[in-house]
């Protein structure tokens, strides 16, 4: 379960209705009862379908129907719809579509990598940067855990992960090397992770008690000649592989035998196919 406040919700519906529905409203359209469904055109993982119920809530609709974020869905399944009258599903329909259609495909594409990964690697676990796209974070952290990643951080305040930008400030590697048990100390219940783009810097750092070493666009091929042998040197060693894998590249950095893969890539999913049916109660159709 992750938390998405109210607020969230409300600023969704009035990003889309700052004031009110100006077509509804000229059409006279707005007391007429009916139906609102959301049905899957394709294979797909839900996400975020307890929030598009709430923004039907919260417009004045009445949820009928709902199935659970994580849920796997083949084409032509009604999983969402709500009742009520022809202003409060208007009002409701675009901010719930746009919210679903993100969050699903976020969720399906994640879905989909790590069924990619983890058929090259089982024991491979995603996990996704805080690199989301602005203003998406909580329903991004939602779509990511539906299709069976993990955040790689959150933020800043949760990890210890240093990054060349750190050492510029520190010193450098043998500076950090030197320092390294008082940081650790400092944090004994955290992992002390580096990044590295050359595997020099990867065996000093693994010969020194590092807890982790991120591998920042370092080819496949040069990973799976040096996990094995970084990993003799220290067997409870966190290696991780990060820039630039995707749908084409992902196997072979799973085949690797790295613990993780770090990506972005599923933050920028093609939406999902989300068909929006509403019927009015006197018969009238529209399929949106």
């Amino acid at each position: 379960m992750v938390f998405i406040s109210q607020q969230f919700i409300e600023q969704l519906i009035q990003e889309d209705v700052p004031y009110f529905d100006l077509t509804t409203q000229v059409l006279g359209i707005g007391d007429r009862m009916g139906t609102i469904r959301f049905t899957t055109r394709a294979k797909t993982v839900l996400a975020c379908t307890e929030e598009a119920a709430s923004i039907l809530r919260q417009t004045g609709a009445e949820v009928t129907t709902i199935l659970a974020t994580g849920e796997i869905l083949d084409a032509g399944v009604t999983f969402l719809s709500a009742t009520g009258n022809a202003a409060a599903l208007h009002l409701a329909w675009k901010p719930a579509q746009n919210l679903l259609e993100y969050a699903c495909g976020v969720a399906t594409k994640t879905y989909n990598l790590v069924q990619i990964a983890q058929a090259a690697n089982q024991n491979v676990m995603l996990y996704t940067t805080r690199k989301v796209i602005p203003g998406t974070k909580p329903i991004a952290v939602k779509a990511i855990l539906a299709g069976g990643a993990y955040p790689h951080r959150l933020g800043v305040s949760e990890t210890v992960l240093i990054f060349q930008q750190h050492l510029n400030f520190l010193g450098g590697i043998d500076s950090l090397i030197q320092q390294l048990p008082v940081i650790k100390r400092q944090v004994k219940e955290k992992k002390v992770i580096v990044e590295v783009k050359d595997m020099a810097t990867a065996f000093n750092l693994a010969a020194s008690g590092i807890d982790g070493i991120q591998f920042d666009k370092v080819n496949a091929e040069t990973l799976a000649e040096a996990i094995p042998q970084i990993k003799s040197m220290n067997p409870t060693l966190i290696t991780l592989a990060a820039g630039g894998i995707n749908d084409a590249n992902i196997a072979n950095y799973a085949a690797t035998g790295v613990d993780g893969l770090v990506l972005t890539a599923p933050y920028y999913a093609q939406p999902a196919d989300i068909q929006v049916e509403m019927v009015c109660r006197g018969g009238f159709r529209d399929l949106l």
